[in-house]
């Protein structure tokens, strides 16, 4: 296995190119670096790309061009992909979507036992304890008997992070995680992400929430028509942009 380490680059984007048929050229020239427990916040305008950029990390999307590594394995470009390449980068990468994705027949503890049992043979017993660990560190571990539909937007939200937690993986990928929710449920799932940001974890975080990105990134990535526009740490992204784009971005969304 050749992994990286701290600072050599958890994830490594050079030249990344990504198009949807013909002519929508969905990322531009990526070069972007996460380095080993950054926490890094991707925003900007929808259809900017930012969805996209953080499916590939997984292998959910396919590029053309460029090279993309995770923890030192490369995942090769559209028409070559290596499907043992991409499972051992899934076993490191954990994804919470915009919608739960839970299985609305299975329990809560059945959701996050699933993927431990069937996909690395877990014991039974082992992962409905660990399971359980997992969902005391979102603050919900007394749901764990209740199917998704008897839950809050926000609880569902929490299972699936415990869930994308329940494999230990390395890095964690949100994908707009309270875009979904009700206002009031997003503080909630806010406050477990914050959590998770002082533990170590590598995270990557499309949001539009500018007061996570503000407490919580190492760096904020701003995106428009497929290109990094500009990128900075968060006292010098929002206090500095150096980007009219950008600018105009953040006074559209922090008004």
């Amino acid at each position: 296995m050749n992994d990286t380490h701290p600072g050599d680059g958890a994830i490594r984007f050079e030249r990344v190119n990504k198009w949807y048929g013909e002519s929508f050229h969905v990322l531009r020239d990526i070069d972007l670096v996460v380095g080993s427990g950054e926490r890094v916040v991707v925003c900007g305008p929808s259809g900017s790309g930012k969805s996209t950029l953080i499916r590939c990390i997984n292998g959910l999307e396919a590029f053309q061009e460029g090279h993309l590594a995770v923890d030192g394995i490369s995942l090769a470009t559209e028409g070559a992909e290596d499907d043992r390449a991409i499972a051992r980068v899934r076993q490191r990468v954990g994804m919470v979507f915009q919608q739960f994705n839970l299985f609305p027949h299975l329990t809560v503890l059945q959701n996050l036992t699933l993927a431990p049992i069937q996909v690395r043979g877990m014991p039974r017993r082992q992962a409905e304890e660990d399971a359980i660990q997992q969902l005391a560190r979102v603050r919900i571990a007394e749901q764990a008997a209740k199917y998704p539909l008897q839950l809050s937007g926000g609880q569902q939200q929490r299972v699936a992070i415990a869930r994308a937690l329940s494999l230990k993986p390395r890095f964690l990928l949100f994908d707009e995680p309270t875009s979904a929710l009700d206002p009031e449920m997003i503080r909630e799932v806010l406050d477990v992400m914050v959590d998770l940001a002082g533990q170590g974890i590598t995270m990557v975080c499309v949001t539009h929430e500018m007061g996570f990105a503000r407490e919580v990134a190492d760096r904020v990535v701003f995106m428009d028509q497929g290109q990094i526009v500009e990128q900075a740490p968060p006292g010098e992204f929002f206090a500095t942009p150096k980007s009219e784009r950008t600018r105009d971005f953040l006074a559209k969304i922090l008004a």
